[in-house]
């Protein structure tokens, strides 16, 4: 099933498919601006500012490209690397799974001077493309109501949704994304210039943060990547991975790269001789639970071919970006979260693992920050 069930979950997987197209056109320079209204007779509207979907003939089906991407499985950009170099689509499924699942579905393209139409029913086409219009603009509108025969769940839920525009927002900064319910006429805007480094701000709004957002990017071999992380005074672990603004929630060889960068990049601190850690506590071992404690973390990949564990994308399995991810982070810094400083000194020794002093008292406990030219690029703030 392309969009895991026919429950709730599916049914908001079906505006998330649409949304990613526009996502797609933003990441490709072509898009900022992307709009999604749900209607009151549970209807969703996503329209952009791209360049629109092809409205061309197809040289081999022999009818327009729009047509074909909308009927046609793996038929999406996504198979040309010159229309999208990264993108959080797979197999060139989404839309077509979409408008199959869609009792109604109606196409709207501005492109080439002209407004283009087309309209469909679960997966057919029930008119011809035609023009209705001309426009300087550009952009695709899709309108579809989900075929609540299929569905089992006729309900949107706007928090639901409102959560995973947010979260595009932070991933593409600069790209303003609205979300519209006029069933309760709720309404929110996002826009963040400060990308991942605003969102691991969003994540501590409700703690006490210890330092300013540290801040990694880098790339190799066609792989982009983007960390934040910010350390707070609470004891529990907030981290949100990302491979081309899919969100991967269990994870993947990314995740288990940065955790094992990050414990190892403190240890390395530590053993080093080159802070101001007494000589006594340059034995001590930081296990990788230590580290998690009160870490906000995002973590986003871009790469070209993405390997899914699944359509629904939950878990990245592209082995080689482990070794990217470790090699991108900054050996010799860190946050300086101090083990041993005010609660979190307490909730340590409760556990027995007497790491105390690890900050001097007073201090802000950040470490040296790592230079352009050395493995990585880090800086604290940014905002």
């Amino acid at each position: 099933m392309y969009i895991g069930n026919v429950d709730l979950e599916g049914l908001h997987h079906l505006v998330y498919e649409v949304v990613d197209n526009s996502i797609d056109e933003a990441m490709a320079g072509h898009c900022d601006k992307i709009s999604v209204v749900i209607h009151s007779d549970m209807s969703v509207t996503v329209e952009d500012n791209g360049r629109g979907i092809p409205v061309d003939m197809h040289e081999t089906e022999h009818i327009p490209a729009c047509e074909v991407v909308m009927t046609k499985l793996h038929a999406g950009g996504k198979f040309d690397k010159d229309a999208y170099k990264v993108s959080g689509g797979l197999h060139g499924v989404g839309i077509s799974v979409v408008n199959a699942l869609s009792d109604r579905l109606e196409m709207v393209v501005c492109k080439n001077g002209s407004i283009h139409r087309q309209t469909y029913s679960k997966g057919e086409k029930v008119t011809e493309l035609e023009i209705i219009g001309h426009t300087d603009n550009t952009g695709t509108k899709i309108t579809f109501f989900p075929d609540f025969e299929v569905m089992n769940k006729n309900e949107f839920v706007y928090e639901t949704l409102s959560r995973r525009m947010r979260e595009l927002a932070f991933l593409n900064k600069g790209v303003r994304i609205t979300i519209e319910d006029e069933r309760s006429m709720e309404k929110d805007d996002f826009c963040y210039e400060g990308g991942i480094i605003s969102f691991v701000e969003y994540l501590n709004r409700s703690v006490t943060p210890l330092h300013d957002p540290i801040y990694v990017s880098g790339e190799k071999r066609d792989v982009q990547l983007e960390v934040a992380i910010q350390y707070n005074d609470s004891f529990s672990e907030k981290l949100y991975s990302f491979a081309n603004n899919i969100r991967t929630i269990e994870g993947g060889f990314h995740v288990s790269g940065l955790k094992g960068a990050l414990t190892r990049t403190v240890n390395s601190y530590i053993t080093s001789g080159s802070g101001n850690l007494p000589k006594n506590m340059q034995n001590i071992k930081i296990s990788g639970d230590d580290m998690r404690e009160g870490l906000s973390v995002v973590i986003s990949v871009k790469l070209m071919e993405p390997q899914f564990e699944g359509q629904t994308k939950t878990k990245l399995g592209n082995n080689e970006v482990k070794g990217i991810v470790k090699k991108n982070h900054c050996q010799g810094s860190g946050c300086g979260k101090g083990k041993g400083c005010g609660k979190k000194g307490q909730g340590t020794c409760k556990k027995k693992r007497h790491i105390t002093g690890f900050i001097p008292s007073g201090e802000t406990g950040r470490m040296p920050v790592c230079r352009p030219g050395r493995k990585g690029i880090i800086s604290g703030g940014g905002r």
